[in-house]
């Protein structure tokens, strides 16, 4: 008897871990759902633009106004490190699709 029910635990308990996983891929396949086409120019572009961007929420859209607007402009996509949380890898991830010249044409494919 103890043989069936330490069994049966551990079936119950790995099926819910499976579909904890199945259900939490799905939310981030449904959030993630499109491609990013096109740049973003990071002086000129608006708060859900620059949101656009991977790895980019609401907190570094506000920091990266922040920092335009108080240098007056970015001169390159690499200053965009002076932002808290834009390290390294932050920025292979943006760096395609980020411009400081020209018309912010990005969307969701």
């Amino acid at each position: 008897m103890k043989r069936n029910t330490r069994w049966g635990r551990a079936f119950t308990l790995a099926l819910l871990a499976s579909l904890t996983f199945a259900l939490a891929g799905a939310g981030v396949a449904a959030a993630g759902s499109g491609r990013l086409e096109g740049t973003v120019n990071i002086n000129t572009a608006t708060h859900a633009e620059l949101q656009l961007l991977p790895g980019v929420g609401e907190a570094r859209a506000t920091a990266v106004i922040a920092l335009r607007e108080h240098r007056g402009g970015l001169k390159s996509v690499e200053e965009l490190k002076d932002v808290k949380g834009i390290g390294d890898v932050a920025m292979e991830r943006i760096r395609p699709f980020v411009v400081t010249k020209g018309k912010t044409t990005a969307r969701i494919e």
